[in-house]
């Protein structure tokens, strides 16, 4: 017999969208910024292919080698273009919710499994923001000399300087210390509210205007630091020293920073009935399989148990590796558009 949602058989694919248009409560500025966009050759490895969790994307060099004289005499040598390999793997996450018959009595019908419903889509933005926010962990925590360039140079820390606190030049010199003359690929700031309002009360925000159909400017909740979009969300890293010093870390980001596919699970969502235990209850099941790949940054799963990674194995560094063509050629750390200032406020 049809699993029934609201007394009404329930379709997966109808419940699919349902989800989508739910209102969300939580900011999850992270997974809504353009730092994610899609990428047409991580969808098309896992296309269709649901049971393959890992692939390796191939990325192209650039042409390199001194140029030769052109003197009617030097030949003229070839070099070929390098290729970097780019591990990818996809997450897979899963939930089930369950409500009882007997809630629904005692409270006249109060409508538990359709609470539910309304938070599953939200529920999912949790997650992967925190599975957003593992990764970034692996990332910074990668060991080898070419990795830890890309986190010495990527990690603008001022916790112990006299100005601990960030400040008008703060941004500026974070993005020009990791990427050099290509610190204008950087376009979003994502910030705890801490560090925001320190900076509105220096009068660093510069809040974005819109005119109406009247032709009165107002102020919009939008603000720039630099040019760059400020995305304010507190659940960024805090991290306590243990006296009462509270560190935040500001992500600084890149359009396409990360690449992003949802990949989908065979039954995205199902539901089930048990007449049974506990008088009768209905479940409501959902799973998906997602990537979240940093531009130019390997998953080696060199730590993965099972076929999907957990948010500690995400964070665990010797899981992370610059991509690179395996004779000792890395890509260079100033291409990849994600870096990260920490302050005491």
């Amino acid at each position: 017999m049809p699993a029934k949602f609201d007394l009404k058989t329930f379709n997966p694919e109808a419940f699919g969208k349902y989800v989508s248009i739910i209102p969300k409560v939580r900011k999850n500025e992270l997974i809504k910024s353009r730092a994610l966009q899609s990428n047409s050759q991580i969808k098309q490895a896992f296309r269709g292919q649901t049971g393959v969790v890992y692939a390796t994307i191939p990325i192209f060099g650039r042409l390199d080698g001194e140029a030769l004289n052109y003197d009617g005499e030097t030949d003229i040598t070839a070099t070929s273009t390098t290729t970097y390999d780019r591990g990818v793997v996809v997450i897979g996450r899963a939930k089930s919710w369950v409500e009882r018959d007997f809630s629904e009595d005692i409270t006249e019908g109060a409508g538990f499994m359709s609470n539910v419903a309304r938070q599953v889509s939200e529920y999912w933005e949790d997650v992967d923001q925190d599975i957003l926010i593992s990764v970034l962990n692996g990332i910074y925590a990668m060991t080898g000399t070419e990795n830890e360039d890309f986190i010495n140079n990527h990690t603008y820390d001022i916790t112990t300087e006299t100005n601990p606190n960030v400040s008008p030049e703060t941004l500026n010199t974070a993005i020009q210390k990791a990427s050099g003359d290509k610190k204008q690929q950087y376009s979003i700031a994502i910030m705890h509210s801490v560090i925001a309002t320190n900076l509105e009360n220096l009068k660093l925000l510069k809040f974005m205007t819109q005119t109406d159909t009247q032709g009165i400017q107002r102020d919009l909740t939008l603000a720039t630091w630099n040019g760059r979009t400020v995305l304010i969300d507190d659940h960024m890293p805090i991290l306590d020293d243990g006296d009462s010093n509270l560190s935040y870390t500001t992500y600084v980001l890149g359009i396409g920073a990360f690449d992003y596919e949802n990949i989908g699970a065979e039954k995205p969502y199902e539901m089930a009935r048990d007449p049974a235990k506990n008088g009768g209850q209905d479940y409501l099941y959902s799973r998906q399989r997602k990537v979240f790949a940093p531009y130019g940054i390997s998953f080696l799963k060199k730590v993965m148990a099972s076929n999907s990674p957990t948010n500690a194995e995400l964070s665990n560094g010797d899981n992370w590796s610059l991509v690179n063509d395996s004779n000792g050629k890395y890509i260079s750390h100033k291409a990849i558009p994600i870096t990260r200032i920490i302050s005491l406020g």
